[in-house]
């Protein structure tokens, strides 16, 4: 049963906006296509880093940061495939391949699990089933002082402690 003072506090409350994360790279089943895939590994892909467009970010905004991971991974801990940090606050969009080439002025990519700096493509073992690749933009409340070298488990660790609100796109892809 919901009292009558509780009814009148949701009417009142303003309607919370929503931060939204969606890529234009998706297929028409909102899977990777060939672009996104790594081109080593057994793979032959495009390598590219999918085009992203976000809105809704909080007020308070300063920069975000944007993670790609594949919990599926048979490693345990799942693989990171993309980790930058320091994207403008005036960023809604990234075009597919700014991995590297087109990213936003301050913005860095730090280490993924393939070692490097910068976007590594879906690639799950073959005939292991689609792989469930999480995309999670960040809003945070300051820029952080982070190292380039950063690990992604680190950089992970620090977002989720200090982000003001985020928002994943899952993504599925298999071979």
């Amino acid at each position: 049963m919901i009292r009558p003072a509780l009814c009148l506090l949701l009417a009142a409350s303003p309607a919370l906006a929503e931060m939204t994360l969606t890529s234009p790279s998706l297929d028409a089943n909102g899977a990777f296509t060939a672009d996104q895939v790594l081109n080593g590994f057994g793979c032959t892909g495009g390598n590219l880093s999918p085009a992203l467009e976000w809105s809704g970010a909080p007020e308070g905004t300063a920069s975000f940061a944007l993670m790609m991971h594949d919990p599926d991974a048979p490693t345990g801990s799942g693989w990171w495939h993309w980790a930058a940090f320091n994207l403008p606050a005036d960023t809604t969009s990234l075009p597919e391949g700014a991995s590297a080439h087109a990213m936003p002025e301050g913005s860095i990519e730090s280490r993924t699990d393939f070692g490097a700096p910068g976007f590594g493509g879906a690639c799950p073992p073959e005939g292991g089933g689609a792989h469930a690749y999480t995309i999670t933009l960040y809003a945070l409340p300051a820029t952080l002082g982070l190292d380039p070298e950063v690990m992604p488990a680190m950089l992970s660790y620090m977002l989720r402690g200090s982000a003001l609100e985020s928002t994943t796109l899952t993504v599925p892809f298999g071979r």
